[in-house]
């Protein structure tokens, strides 16, 4: 039997790959997105774990704020191995009467122990900074050289010193780009720092210490270190930690791009299924041939399984080549783009990962036409399509339920967020389900008002168009599935992207501040003030004294062995910026508890944002330890607020007493809502006379927000392309399995009088019924899911609007208008005599 079946089989393909080609390439196309997420994953964090000790710049890093290690620390360090120390800091960056804000970079002699840094023209980094003719060198980005308008060799100005621009940095082995880095890199010698004037009390200046290991394990010199200063406010990140914040963004990409990859593969499911039927269908008159021939079903099903089986192996296998060249081709066209190079080559996991989607794709949805087509009697396959579909026995249905759940069961358990993954897979066929009843809806309205034949129900087009959505046989289903899920996703990605261009495009600039000033002295408070007011007497001006500091424990328990939600890690990473207020701040609003005296003396207490409370886990009367400059404070909630974070107006998610931070050294923040006529004015002159001050254009920052949503948009632009590539192949491959049964009834319908374009407007009535219901309920669906998003996932702002929905709901009629005239232009042109003698 088996050998007759693979004869029978080869005899097929001898007809060629009419009908299967959309098979293929609905299997390609999800493969392709699951294996070329997966493989671009692989390929970062194989860059990531490859160039980890160059990422992080050693063995250990040990950062903190405001001081650096002090001389028993670093005398401790240097047993350990080879120490290197550095700082970070923001500093306006002069020359005439042009100010860039850079990001200035700190280094000693050593730097840096693991890698190397590019320079143009070539030299060594050590002579490029040293002092030439009295003046010490630096090395900047060329952003820093555009912004200024300088050029190599010319001095600028940094604080109270000057420093001559002797090359461009063109790659530092231990910097991982940054989307929404505030200006260009500067890089001066170590030793410069104490002469600038920015080392202020409580200036914020990030020190770090990083060192190569001698005989010690990385887990070993972090145990000792913790064993022997406890208390020192420092962070100490090893191998492992080299760019926590790079890994959680490309596993939020990869995931993302495997949830797209997943729908395109659930609706390339659906035309597998619909390529399937129409092959099936195609195939009536050789089944009945074989059966006549006394062919059992099983040698039916298992020639068809080995067709069918064969080319959807080869659609997934096209799937895993394209996806697993995917890493090279993004490192070919991003480039320098790219946050690192990742790493190109072949990842076996991801691969495998994709090829059993494809495989259990295959079976859930071409298992049943397959059985179905077999277990039909040959009399009823002579009698042609438009007999009742036979139904599926339970073994059938049982490797199809067992094949599903195998399909969940993997894409929950190759996630790395597991609970996005479950949403999915309980989502997926919900939407399923929707789509699908609203195809019995249809077909089954289309059958009601069949019946009745008065007004336009009596003209013989809208007869004809209404038969059609509710016969047997009919593609409504396939066309209200492919379309529906490809507009929901369309839909759902629109509405996120204009709400996010309306928030950054539209509400933050009316409502923004011009500048935030950062390091602004207590001493120098009320000069600033008379600073800006000169430039701009109408100027608003809002001051908050803020200090650097970490969570480190939640109601006692340490804050890393604490689980909280996914939205409020940030809290718990890194420093915080922390203030004081006896009043609360403007733009908020109490959601429980009350404000404190203005004349507060007693235990700290803290103020938090309502949501970050929440995702920590805390409510009133609840504790919070912070470390400032070494120093625990053990805070109480005595209240949550409601923060208006959209207006960029200066504010804190953690606000404390008056008298938590007594003593503490620290700066002030302060922004400026200047006229945009004074605005160059209002920073010229703070940043000349304040050269400790600097200031940060809320328009720059906001353009950078710009081009980083618009960047997300493009990715997800193109990632939504490919469900939308899926849709439509599934959309061609419903109207393509009712090809054969149009010609059939446009030559019966012809020669009975009918002529062309009363086929056409049939048609068109059918079509634009199907892509008008179908866009409603799509339109409705994506932007119930776009709201979840926005609201749940982003935490951001929500409004409807219904121009995407109206745009989106044009789409899907004109989608389904093509489709149906791609699909019927054949059947109208066929000729009765040929078709008519076939019978």
């Amino acid at each position: 039997m088996s050998l007759a079946a693979l004869r029978f089989a080869r005899r097929e393909l001898r007809g060629g790959l009419a009908g299967f080609r959309i098979l293929m390439a609905c299997l390609a196309l999800g493969v392709a997105a699951i294996s070329g997420a997966g493989s671009l994953k692989a390929a970062f964090h194989a860059a990531l774990s490859q160039d980890a000790r160059a990422l992080l710049g050693g063995d250990l890093d040990i950062r903190q704020s405001y001081q650096p290690v002090t001389e028993p620390q670093l005398a401790a360090l240097k047993q350990l191995g080879t120490v290197s120390q550095g700082a970070d800091l923001r500093v306006m960056a002069r020359f005439g009467d042009a100010r860039r804000l850079v990001e200035l970079k700190a280094i000693d002699r050593l730097y840096p122990l693991v890698g190397r840094v590019t320079l143009e023209p070539a030299q060594d980094l050590t002579a490029a900074l040293a002092v030439q003719d009295g003046i010490p060198g630096a090395v900047a980005e060329a952003g820093l050289l555009d912004a200024l308008g300088i050029s190599l060799g010319d001095t600028i100005r940094i604080g109270d010193a000057s420093v001559q621009v002797r090359a461009l940095l063109v790659a530092e082995p231990d910097r991982v780009a940054n989307a929404l880095s505030f200006g260009p890199r500067l890089v001066v010698g170590l030793e410069l720092l104490p002469t600038t004037g920015l080392l202020q009390p409580g200036a914020l200046v990030r020190w770090s210490t990083r060192l190569v290991l001698d005989n010690t394990s990385p887990a070993q010199a972090k145990a000792l270190l913790a064993e022997r200063f406890p208390d020192a406010p420092w962070q100490v990140r090893d191998t492992s930690e080299a760019a926590p914040g790079l890994g959680r963004i490309l596993d939020n990409i990869a995931a993302f791009l495997t949830l797209v990859g997943l729908t395109s593969l659930l609706v390339g499911g659906i035309g597998v299924a619909s390529s399937v039927k129409a092959v099936m269908d195609g195939r009536l008159r050789s089944i009945a041939a074989l059966k006549a021939a006394g062919a059992g079903s099983g040698v039916i099903f298992a020639t068809y399984a080995l067709l069918v089986g064969g080319l959807a192996l080869a659609g997934i296998v096209a799937g895993l080549v394209a996806g697993g060249l995917l890493p090279g081709l993004v490192v070919a066209l991003a480039g320098d783009a790219l946050p690192i190079a990742a790493k190109v080559g072949i990842y076996p996991l991801p691969l495998m990962v994709a090829f059993a989607f494809g495989l259990l794709t295959a079976l859930v949805f071409g298992l049943a036409p397959l059985a179905r087509a077999a277990r039909t009697p040959a009399t009823r396959l002579f009698r042609g399509p438009a007999e009742e579909p036979t139904a599926l026995g339970w073994p059938v249905l049982a490797i199809i339920g067992v094949a599903a759940l195998a399909m969940a069961a993997l894409a929950v358990a190759s996630a790395d967020r597991k609970g996005l993954a479950a949403v999915f897979v309980a989502a997926a066929p919900a939407t399923l389900l929707l789509f699908r009843a609203l195809a019995w809806a249809l077909a089954g309205l289309s059958a009601r008002l069949a019946r009745r034949r008065t007004g336009l129900l009596a003209h013989p087009a809208a007869r004809l168009a209404l038969a059609n959505l509710y016969r047997p046989g009919s593609t409504i289903v396939g066309m209200v599935i492919s379309l529906g899920l490809g507009l929901t996703v369309l839909v759902t990605t629109a509405q996120v992207e204009g709400n996010l261009a309306r928030q950054f495009g539209e509400k933050l600039p009316a409502e923004a501040p011009s500048f935030f000033f950062i390091d602004l002295q207590p001493d120098q408070a009320a000069w600033f003030d008379d600073i800006v007011r000169s430039a701009d007497p109408q100027a608003r001006i809002e001051r908050a004294p803020m200090v650097r500091g970490r969570v480190v424990a939640l109601n006692g328990v340490p804050a890393q062995s604490v689980t909280v939600a996914p939205e409020a890690e940030w809290a718990l990473r890194g420093d915080r910026g922390l203030t004081s207020a006896a009043d609360m701040p403007p733009g908020t609003r109490l959601a429980a508890g009350a404000w404190w005296t203005a004349d507060h003396a007693g235990p700290p207490l803290v103020s938090l944002d309502a949501p970050l409370a929440k995702g920590l886990g805390l409510g009133l009367g609840d504790h919070v330890t912070l470390n400032v400059l070494g120093r625990e404070i053990v805070a109480r909630v005595a209240s949550l607020r409601e923060v208006e974070w959209s207006s960029l107006n200066m504010n804190f998610a953690f606000v404390l007493s008056p008298d938590a931070l007594a003593g503490a050294p620290h700066t002030w923040l302060a922004t400026v809502h200047a006229d945009a006529a004074h605005e160059s004015a209002v920073e010229r002159a703070v940043t000349d006379r304040l050269a400790n001050v600097s200031a940060i254009r809320v328009k720059e920052a906001l353009g950078s927000v710009r081009d980083l949503v618009a960047r997300a948009d493009q990715a997800v632009r193109l990632a939504a392309l490919v469900t939308l590539a899926g849709g439509a192949l599934v959309l061609a491959g419903a109207v393509m399995a009712g090809h054969r049964r149009r010609v059939r009834e446009a030559v019966v319908l012809k020669v009975l009088g009918a002529t062309r374009a009363d086929l056409w407007r049939a048609w068109l009535v059918e079509f634009g019924a199907v892509g008008g219901v179908t866009g409603l309920l799509a339109g409705a669906i994506g932007t119930l899911a776009a709201w979840a998003i926005l609201v749940f996932v982003m935490k951001a702002d929500w409004v409807f609007l219904p121009a995407i929905l109206a745009a989106t709901l044009a789409v899907c009629v004109s989608a389904s208008l093509a489709a149906g005239f791609a699909g019927t232009w054949a059947a109208t042109a066929a000729k009765a005599a040929p078709e008519l003698r076939a019978e």
